[in-house]
């Protein structure tokens, strides 16, 4: 764990979440700045710079995180109507803070592309 990772921070408990669901090795918690009504971001326990490198070392826990992005959709009421999951990779790909998360966004219609 990284004491400079937000991400980790928060797993470790020395910044508050709104936690929505959590297993031994995932963390859901709802986004600080929502970009719609479900904003939940689920994240590894364990430090991954970004989705890429949590599926090259640890596909299962990849597999995983979406599981509980499955399982926070229901929790949220929004897996019948839809929801988006987004994964944002490196800088280009617009991630800001560099742990792997998925964002599982829900509970209005997605437009593309994302404004």
């Amino acid at each position: 764990m990284s004491t400079e990772c937000l991400f980790c921070r928060i797993v470790a408990g020395i910044l508050p979440a709104t936690v929505v669901h959590e297993t031994d090795t995932v963390l859901a918690f709802r986004d600080i700045d929502p970009k719609a009504p479900t904003h939940v971001l689920v994240i590894p326990k364990e430090h991954y710079a970004d989705a890429a490198a949590m599926a090259g070392a640890d596909p299962a826990l990849a597999g995983e995180v979406l599981a509980v992005a499955g399982e926070v959709a229901k929790l949220d009421d929004v897996a019948g109507s839809g929801y988006r999951l987004v994964f944002n990779t490196g800088t280009d790909g617009q991630q800001t803070v560099f742990h792997a998360h998925c964002h599982v966004l829900g509970g209005r219609a997605m437009t593309w592309p994302p404004g």
